[in-house]
């Protein structure tokens, strides 16, 4: 009689299952943990310890799907840093954080569907992810730190932020040689134009240029080569020690303002283009000054000039497209919706309908021929659902004549495209517009 060895069967059993678990999993080369983490270790360190809700971690992380890198902490200067939270789907990045410890190195994987519309929150995935596609870590954990520890190294920081203020500040004003004068409030304020005329008075309306740095140089804002900044004096615009400074000057006179962080930004800063405890120096020109009754005359006026200029724009469109219908030579008759449909080219695709996504390319003209923009120039086509409003009038009527391969040219009086509002300098109120449309595709 046989003999049968029921150990070995048991084994060879066990070892058929585990090749046939290997062979079924979504991710080969990468281990599968108890809590559904799929990782695959680069370096694993002798340290014990791992994170736990709310502990804060430092990480150097890079993530990406399988063709597109979506973030990567080597472009910034400082590691990504955050609490662990309770998981949001199991296996996610939390979950392979908490069993991690400093020192190691990672790659985790876990489907992009998870991460957007669970982790991320969204309603619906990017058009970059592809649905059912993976989503890649790379993770080194460098540090760990409790609640407690990270509160303990912020109030060291502040302190030593407001320490070194103090030794900046004071040297800085020494440079100066008592030319400035000191204000109640703490501000410091340095003549260097004097202009004429009264100061401002509540309410009045200022046209002010103004650059700001910080005490060491470092330029973090400027107003100088573009148009003047518009400041209601007495309400609040920027910092204490600006909204203070800028009551001094007269018109045409220029100041500068050394302000505090204590009038300024003071312990919270601005974050990492003003740290905390950053003392502020503004160098600032008063160019007029005008009261609140002239500016709202002024601003009548503009109104009744910008009415009267749609007027005009509205009286004239009908000639407009008549002249470019003739100069064309363009035979077409317009829809009852005022359209003007003009097919280049039959498609041969699907037909374009309400509720299907499609992706068209498009060149837009005004009507005197200028062109204005295109998604050829960027090489990226343009899509969106059609029917849902999400694009002017005329496009969802235009487009949907159309089949996938198609191209055709829309002449849309502005009742179709934005009507009485302006839309910038090159598309002013009661613009007819023209489009070169190619439907490349339209998906159900």
């Amino acid at each position: 009689m046989l003999k049968i060895n029921v150990k070995v069967i048991v084994m060879f059993a066990a070892l058929i299952g585990l090749l046939s678990a290997c062979n079924q999993s979504p991710y080969p080369g990468y281990e599968q943990k108890e809590s559904g983490v799929y990782i695959k270790y680069h370096e694993k360190s002798d340290e014990v310890t791992t994170a736990l809700i709310n502990d804060v971690v430092s990480v150097e992380m890079k993530y990406y799907l399988d063709d597109t890198v979506l973030f990567d902490t080597k472009l910034f200067n400082d590691p990504l840093k955050f609490p662990i939270i309770e998981p949001t789907f199991k296996g996610d990045l939390y979950t392979a954080l908490a069993e991690m410890h400093v020192g190691d190195s990672a790659t985790i994987v876990f489907p992009a569907d998870s991460f957007y519309l669970v982790t991320a929150g969204i309603q619906s995935l990017p058009e970059f992810v592809t649905p059912g596609s993976s989503m890649y870590f790379d993770i080194r954990l460098l540090e760990i730190q409790t609640e407690a520890e990270l509160i303990a190294e912020k109030q060291e920081f502040l302190k030593q932020r407001k320490e070194e203020e103090q030794i900046k500040l004071l040297a800085f004003l020494e440079d100066l040689k008592g030319d400035y004068e000191t204000k109640e409030s703490g501000l410091y304020v340095l003549d260097l134009k004097t202009g004429k005329g009264r100061k401002p008075l509540a309410g009045d309306v200022l046209m002010v240029h103004f650059t700001i740095s910080d005490i060491d140089g470092n330029q973090l804002f400027t107003s100088v080569g573009r148009d003047p900044m518009e400041v209601t004096f007495g309400e609040p615009f920027d910092t204490k020690g600006f909204d203070e400074g800028v009551g001094y000057l007269r018109k045409g006179g220029k100041n500068r303002l050394i302000v505090p962080s204590s009038l300024a930004f003071d312990s919270l800063g601005r974050g990492q283009m003003v740290l905390p405890y950053t003392t502020l120096v503004y160098e600032t020109e008063l160019l007029d000054i005008k009261t609140k009754e002239q500016v709202e005359k002024e601003r009548e006026a503009l109104r009744k000039a910008e009415e009267a200029k749609a007027e005009t724009a509205r009286l004239n469109e009908v000639k407009k497209i008549s002249a470019y219908i003739s100069n064309n030579n363009i035979s077409a008759k317009p829809r009852e919706s005022g359209l003007y449909y003009i097919e280049k080219e039959a498609g041969i695709g699907g037909q374009a309908a309400a509720g299907k996504t499609v992706k068209v390319h498009y060149t837009l003209y005004n009507i005197d021929g200028e062109k204005l923009q295109s998604s050829l120039d960027g090489g990226e086509p343009f899509s969106f659902e059609l029917g849902k409003g999400q694009v002017i009038q005329g496009w969802d009527e235009g487009i949907a004549l159309m089949k996938a391969g198609g191209k055709a040219t829309f002449i849309l009086p502005s009742t179709l495209a934005y009507g009485a509002t302006a839309r910038g300098e090159d598309i002013p109120a009661y613009s007819p517009l023209v489009f070169d449309v190619e439907l490349l595709e339209v998906i159900d």
